[in-house]
């Protein structure tokens, strides 16, 4: 039984700092790597694997765990100014202008009354709230803070919304758009900018081509048919938007949210570590893209630097979510990053949604130390590191952060900060976070510390170049094409 781990994406470049670095082996995609050997003192793992494309929008995978090595100095960053359903499958609540997991009202557009939204008290921008107070004055306040984010709406999801009602009723294929740079590629095919004339508007897109055959080879029909539901069911302003998919006799598309801005790992690793304030806003844009994914049970597990773009306003947008599935409870699939793995997954002891509290801590600790808190030369090192729980924070790091840290990096899932009663609501009340209008930080109102420089609104400085694709796919028999008439 092997284990199937992602890549670090571009941490063993040469001018990788080593404290992000993470040496990969160079295995050979069809030539998995088991790790029996690693686990040969540990518990044995469940049934079931995944292997998921994982450079920028989901493009590459690797079949081989990897170890960070030994951390260094760094400096911090300075702020810059400027439909296939699985059976099982619960129905989604998709995303309000009002709440990162309301209902959108179906034909009224009626805003439901969230708890994810309360409103600053007067004269400060603080959300936080006693929770000694009465229920009810709890529920005005959500309500209040509903009605008020209501109001100023949410454009960029009313506009994906918009767009998939448009191509929806339309149809397109790969010849609706014009194509242009490719933006990442990997063992299923590649990422192109696309651009599309809307209202006499040239926009632009990632048009994400996965080819069917090594879907197929792979055994990866069901995970990408998976990623798809997932997507094509949620809308929020910190997720990359999906607007709709298609498929022709070779490959699958998926036309994705063009981000301009590239990764967070690239800026972490230009900065060496982030200053308190930069961490804390990008830790906040991630807490209430995960309180909305639970809501809806949705579990993300493969949060890293690397899935994290940074969109042409600074802000956070999560993608890749090959990992991603509908968790009601818990369940056995063995997969994931090695330096961010919660130790029930590790133990094979069936996870849920819980290790994504558990990975926005080890975030967090990167973000403010420029390494991950559990590293070692090998992946053993790392698991064993993991389980262990010790954790040893910079001389620099805030007490409120470390605090924060230590509850997410609870190994008792049951005890873990956002496991609790209150959700989400405990991690947002935490101290590290005081002073955040979390009604704000939902409409995109919140300055970022970063805005990525862009020449056009087809840039693409922000993503390394890639030659051009060559070679033609395997045609597929009818059999195999049927495998993806639900597409």
């Amino acid at each position: 039984m092997s284990f199937i781990f992602k890549k670090k994406d571009k941490r063993d470049t040469p001018d990788t700092p080593k404290t992000l670095s993470r040496p990969v082996s160079t295995t050979p995609r069809d030539e998995t790597k088991s790790l029996a050997s690693v686990y040969q003192t540990m518990p044995s793992p469940g049934a079931g694997t995944s292997v998921i494309s994982t450079s920028v929008y989901g493009g590459s995978t690797l079949h081989v765990p990897v170890a960070p090595s030994a951390p260094m100095a760094s400096q911090p960053m300075h702020s810059t100014t400027g439909s296939y359903t699985p059976v099982g499958t619960p129905s989604f609540r998709p995303v309000s202008s009002a709440s990162s997991h309301a209902s959108l009202g179906g034909a009224t557009g009626t805003a439901a009354s969230p708890s994810h939204y309360l409103p600053a008290s007067s004269g400060s921008s603080s959300v936080a709230y006693s929770t000694s107070g009465s229920s009810t004055t709890r529920e005005d306040e959500a309500q209040r803070a509903a009605a008020a984010a209501a109001s100023s709406g949410s454009s960029a999801v009313a506009e994906l919304l918009m767009l998939r009602d448009h191509f929806s009723s339309i149809g397109v294929s790969a010849r609706s758009f014009v194509l242009g740079d490719t933006l990442g590629t990997g063992t299923f095919g590649r990422v192109s900018l696309v651009s599309y004339t809307y209202n006499k508007r040239v926009l632009y897109f990632a048009l994400k081509c996965l080819k069917k055959s090594e879907i197929i080879r792979l055994k990866q029909v069901d995970h990408i048919k998976s990623e798809k539901s997932i997507l094509e069911r949620i809308a929020h302003p910190f997720i990359v938007s999906l607007y709709t998919s298609f498929s022709d006799e070779r490959c699958l598309y998926m036309l994705m949210e063009f981000v301009i801005g590239g990764e967070l790992f690239s800026q972490l690793r230009k900065a060496g570590r982030f200053v308190n304030d930069t961490a804390r806003f990008y830790a906040a844009e991630i807490a209430l893209a995960f309180a909305y994914l639970h809501e809806n049970d949705i579990a993300y597990r493969d949060l890293k630097p690397e899935n994290l773009l940074i969109d042409k306003d600074g802000h956070i947008k999560i993608t890749d979510f090959g990992f991603a599935k509908v968790v009601p409870d818990r369940t056995w699939t063995l997969c994931g990053t090695p330096e961010y793995l919660a130790p029930e997954i590790i133990q094979s002891k069936g996870h849920g949604k819980a290790v994504d509290w558990w990975a926005l801590g080890i975030l967090i600790y990167e973000m403010l130390a420029g390494y991950p808190p559990f590293y070692d030369e090998n992946p053993f090192g790392i698991y064993q590191k993991i389980l262990g729980g010790r954790i040893e924070f910079p001389r620099h790091f805030d007490p409120y952060a470390k605090e924060l840290v230590k509850k997410l990096l609870v190994a008792d899932r049951t005890k873990r900060l956002g496991c609790l009663r209150d959700g989400a609501e405990d991690v947002k009340n935490q101290k590290w976070f005081k002073g955040i209008d979390w009604v704000a930080c939902y409409q995109r109102k919140i300055k970022p510390p970063y805005v990525p420089l862009a020449r056009a609104p087809n840039d693409t400085s922000h993503f390394d170049k890639y030659p051009d694709s060559a070679g033609e796919d395997d045609r597929l028999s009818a059999k195999d094409q049927a495998l993806f008439d639900d597409f």
